[in-house]
């Protein structure tokens, strides 16, 4: 029998799963402050890096230019994050968070909180670590020369 009979076998059927699986979890918990977790994520990045382009945004979440522009969005719609001229480079134009931004990110912190005290308690606060690094060392590889 080959693998490709065997889905468990399936490294990217594995991460996917369990991916949407922690996603469900982090995205109850922010549901009050009308954030998913993707969301919750670019907003916090934003304020940690600063003005973004797209392009270094996605490339930094490692996600691509289309995904990472559906994310943004109803994030600019609600006045969340604002595109304007980035502060390093006239002739490009970048993503900042915005003050409603950075309260709605203050307001979300418990629900996200909540979510990340919940996965390590029932996955181990150890384990969840050793996991995060195992997961930065999987996008680090080069599986294509791209990087």
């Amino acid at each position: 029998m080959s693998s490709i009979t065997k889905p468990d076998l399936c490294n990217a059927l594995a991460i996917r799963k369990a991916a949407r699986h922690i996603t469900a979890l982090y995205d109850r918990h922010l549901a009050e402050s009308g954030l998913k977790v993707t969301q919750f994520s670019v907003l916090a990045r934003l304020r940690h890096l600063g003005p973004r382009t797209i392009n270094e945004l996605a490339a930094d979440m490692a996600m691509d230019r289309t995904t990472m522009g559906r994310n943004i969005r109803p994030l600019e719609r609600e006045g969340l994050v604002r595109i304007a001229t980035d502060p390093r480079d006239a002739r490009r134009r970048a993503l900042s968070i915005t003050e409603a931004g950075r309260d709605r990110l203050r307001l979300a912190g418990k629900g996200w909180a909540a979510a990340q005290a919940r996965f390590d308690e029932a996955y181990g606060a150890e384990r969840a670590t050793a996991l995060r690094e195992t997961l930065a060392g999987v996008i680090a590889l080069d599986f294509d020369g791209a990087r």
